[in-house]
């Protein structure tokens, strides 16, 4: 159980810092489905399932989330 705690708690702790450090000017300006993409990274950290959303190849969702100013933490 403790295992899980830890887990979750490691999450949450990347979850926060990708909403710390991210351009949210900039995430409000981008259209959908890009916004709605980088909205859900910041939530999950799934590169993969942002860019499918956004309709992008990964190269290309990772290249906004730098833009987004948003870190990849794991």
């Amino acid at each position: 159980m403790r295992k899980l705690e830890e887990w979750r708690r490691r999450l949450e702790e990347a979850r926060r810092i990708r909403e710390e450090h991210a351009d949210w000017s900039f995430i409000q300006r981008q259209p959908q489905p890009l916004k709605a993409a980088l909205l859900y990274y910041i939530k999950t950290g799934d590169l993969y399932v942002a860019s499918r959303i956004a309709g992008l190849t990964l190269d290309e969702m990772n290249k906004l989330r730098i833009k987004a100013g948003i870190p990849n933490v794991a």
